[in-house]
């Protein structure tokens, strides 16, 4: 009979068995099971718009049950999970493996066996047997509520009539699997309700390229604006089951949307093993799973120039995310997506789909904010996932047939994980594992059950010891740390539904790009200040002026540190503009369309030559706080071509990425001819003020700013006042003395005249004015006064933001809530009094 003929009619006398993915789509679910239901609907619905699906079929539910019918399974099996322990599951394992075992002593019926075989040879062509995956699709798979992910086996690289046939009776025995048997009894759903179809797909030689996951949100915060790329070279398994910390790739959609360039992070991961087929075993009819040695698919050493290679470049990447944009707007729901690059013809392929089903469902009410009270010893540090701090005692374990040693709040610290620690670790108080990324099996888990994780420490396993007692961090950014002994930490919880947003815009102090998309859920108007410094410390790492001048440094040491940093860079300046082009975009991407007011780099002498490189290009100085720093950087051939880069950076972000919310501000520029120097040589490098919305402002924080504020009005779109170098200036303090710190106080009234008097020149010149510092946070006093002289917005520390918007409500319940400007000349003779001269000079 014709192979495609037999998929078109009957083969038990009721329905079909063999279903090809362009024939079903998601209402075919009962049939066929979450995982091919979702590739029928995009084999069907999405490759019109060239997103490619490898063929393939789904073996229906049909066949599995009569299967279980034609063995006399069904009362074996309910009687063996009649006898389960539903307290503890002593004896999950146990009853698991027995049903396995007698699954796996029936006999596939030949009507059955017929249908998988001409199925298979339908993927065939020319004579030549396809390479298939086998994969489970249970019938309570990949629901919007419920993942199932890995719960069931699937199988790669199959080839051969029976080899096929023997994977899906392989299929259905590992329905139950100890994992999930505790999943549905976690989920409660009834096993005998529960049926398993098979998906028979062709293989892509990603085992040539590479292949990985994708969320079409941030799934650590739920950010919905931002895409996560992971991948890794060979076959996907290495990045489902953590066994490699992939490349990590953020892409923004409104970028995607709007045809501009969308990656807004980029992330080597170390890869160290690459999944292959083992083709040469493929003629011993082994049974194989991928974590069988002797499978089809063997896990090799990745080489080192793949190791130190983004697996995907930026049109690869931008491709990909325009696929996953269309399968989530289809859908009409964030989704999960496993991807693959073929090695020989360098297509890309959706492998399948799934719906994200943890972070699509918070609604960001609450906000619980976690801090250290103590200092401890740092034992290991890795990716942090969940927003938490918890203490238990540490239990380092091999394999999950140690489960039984892991108590509830116990610490699980492992190697890898992977679905087979599933029935123990909803009583891990925390997981720690060595391997993995984001989209790894322990990550997806720990979201889902909403355990704080730190994956890909590399050594935890050894450095934290059995039985000993460890503090896990996941407070403030994706670094996640482990402590020695139980520390002490504060928890508040905050309920931001019912903030009231005040008329004075709350805005944040922010330099980490690994907070911005968290801290993106806070009440805020943007942010008022984003430092360079920290991204350039923490991403960079090198002087600006090291990479210009790299070929003539002298310090061997340094040569070697940037050599290591910047591998793959044959241009070395372009490695600085690049990290922080995707440190600010980050940001900028998190909070976007508000402004994001970025300081351009405002490191002291000293600073800057701890900086890899820094030291053989700056100068000595006695006081470095008001030498040679910010403005006078810019411009002096000591720096200027480092400007140049930060420059280039704010440009691409700009203008390359979109992200226009981007505003630029220049720190300590003490007179306005310098300003103007500043301000041509940001033309020089495409930065003009006005085009594409373009504001450029200056920081107030000397005396001179507030004094020819008319004339720095005229050149910079707004001030920013930086109350602590002002009140320095003002005061004749050093801020860094340890002797006189007692002096320093924003609260004197040198420096609130200094500040009262900025406001109001600056509403006077229309231009935008606000305030950055922790006194308007500390001190109920300072807000109401900020208020009181009408400033437009006020930028907090993280910590201090909610605490900032209640004294500012405060503030504003006892002054008009619409302010009216005071005529210019009664503003300037304010100013007048203030100082004794002639503010128009």
């Amino acid at each position: 009979m014709n192979p495609q003929l037999l998929l078109e009619t009957s083969t038990n006398g009721r329905l079909q068995y063999v279903l090809p993915f362009a024939r079903i789509g998601m209402s075919d679910l009962p049939r066929v099971g979450g995982k091919n239901a979702s590739l029928g609907e995009m084999t069907s619905r999405l490759s019109q718009l060239g997103i490619r699906i490898p063929k393939g079929f789904a073996l229906s539910t049909e066949a599995f049950w009569d299967f279980i019918t034609a063995n006399n399974l069904k009362q074996f099996i309910l009687e063996k999970l009649a006898s389960l322990d539903r307290k503890d599951y002593s004896n999950l394992h146990e009853i698991g493996e027995a049903i396995r075992a007698q699954i796996m002593l029936g006999t596939l019926p030949k009507e059955i066996q017929r249908a998988i075989i001409d199925g298979y040879m339908t993927l065939s062509e020319s004579g030549t047997m396809a390479t298939v995956a086998v994969r489970s699709s249970a019938t309570a798979e990949d629901l919007p509520n419920a993942s199932f992910a890995g719960q069931q086996e699937t199988y790669l690289n199959v080839s051969g009539e029976e080899n096929v046939v023997r994977a899906v009776h392989k299929c259905y025995a590992s329905l139950y699997t100890d994992r999930a048997i505790k999943y549905r009894e976690d989920n409660s759903f009834d096993h005998m309700k529960v049926g398993l179809s098979v998906g028979v797909q062709c293989m892509v030689r990603a085992d040539k390229g590479a292949s990985g996951v994708a969320f079409t949100i941030d799934p650590d915060t739920g950010f919905d604006n931002a895409m996560l790329i992971t991948g890794s070279w060979g076959l996907g398994e290495n990045v489902v089951g953590g066994v490699v910390i992939p490349d990590e790739f953020l892409l923004f959609k409104p970028s995607l949307l709007s045809g501009r360039r969308p990656v807004i992070s980029k992330k080597l991961g170390s890869k160290e093993k690459m999944m292959i087929f083992g083709e040469s075993k493929l003629a011993n009819g082994l049974a194989f799973s991928p974590s069988d040695h002797d499978a089809g698919v063997w896990n090799i050493d990745t080489p080192e120039s793949l190791r130190n290679a983004f697996v995907l470049n930026d049109l690869q990447l931008e491709h990909l995310g325009e696929w996953l944009l269309a399968i989530e707007d289809h859908y009409d729901r964030p989704m999960d997506v496993e991807w693959a690059l073929d090695g020989i013809t360098g297509e890309l392929w959706i492998l399948q789909a799934r719906p994200e089903t943890v972070r699509s469902r918070e609604k960001h009410l609450t906000i619980t904010e976690y801090e250290l009270a103590e200092e401890g010893i740092l034992l290991a540090h890795g990716l942090g996932l969940g927003n938490k701090i918890v203490s238990g005692r540490a239990r380092v374990l091999a394999s999950p047939k140690q489960g039984n040693l892991l108590q509830a709040g116990d610490i699980l610290v492992t190697d890898i994980t992977s679905p087979d620690w599933d029935p123990i670790l909803k009583r891990a108080g925390a997981i720690v594992t060595n391997n993995g990324g984001r989209t790894s099996h322990a990550a997806i888990v720990a979201r889902e059950l909403g355990t704080p994780a730190i994956i890909g420490t590399i050594n935890g396993t050894s450095t934290i010891k059995d039985g000993e007692t460890v503090t896990i961090v996941c407070n403030t950014s994706s670094r996640g740390e482990i402590y020695r002994g139980e520390l002490r930490f504060t928890k508040l919880e905050r309920e931001i539904g019912s903030i009231v947003m005040p008329k004075t815009h709350p805005m944040l102090i922010l330099g980490d790009p690994e907070q911005a998309f968290r801290l993106s859920f806070y009440p805020n108007m943007g942010v008022g200040l984003l430092r360079l410094e920290f991204i350039i410390n923490n991403l960079v790492k090198i002087h600006p002026m090291a990479l210009v001048n790299f070929p003539n440094i002298k310090d061997e040491q340094a040569k070697k540190q940037i050599e290591h940093l910047t591998a793959g860079y044959s241009d070395k300046s372009q490695y600085f503009v690049e990290m922080l082009a995707q440190g600010v975009a980050t940001i900028a991407a998190a909070f976007y369309p508000k402004d994001v007011v970025v300081r351009m780099s405002d490191f002291k002498t000293n600073e800057y030559a701890n900086l890899i490189g820094g030291a053989e290009f700056e100068p000595k100085e006695e006081n470095p706080m008001i030498g040679f720093r910010g403005a006078s950087r810019y411009y002096n051939s000591r720096y200027q071509p480092g400007f140049e880069l930060e420059c280039q950076a704010m440009h691409w972000v700009r203008n390359e990425i979109g992200l226009t919310n981007v505003k630029l501000m220049i720190p300590f520029c003490r007179t306005i001819a310098e300003g103007e120097r500043v301000i041509k040589i940001m033309e020089q490098q495409g930065l003009h003020r006005g085009e594409d919305g373009l504001e450029v402002y200056v920081m107030a924080e000397i005396p001179s700013n507030v004094l020819l504020a008319k004339g720095f009005a005229e050149i910079f779109d707004g001030f920013s006042i930086g109350s602590n170098d002002l009140t320095q200036l003002t005061l004749g303090i050093d801020r860094d003395s340890a002797i006189i710190h007692d002096l320093f106080d924003e609260q004197n009234e040198a420096p609130k005249a200094m500040i009262a008097a900025m406001i109001e020149a600056a509403r006077v010149a229309d231009r935008k004015i606000g305030l950055c510092g922790q006194a308007p946070s500390d001190y109920p006093a300072f807000a109401e006064f900020l208020v009181s002289h009408h400033i437009d917005s006020i930028s907090f520390n993280p910590d201090a933001l909610l605490r900032g918007i209640e004294n500012i409500n405060a503030a504003e319940a006892k002054y008009p809530t619409h302010f009216e400007k005071a005529s210019e000349a009664a503003m300037l003779a304010h100013a007048s009094h203030l100082f004794d001269f002639d503010a128009e000079e």
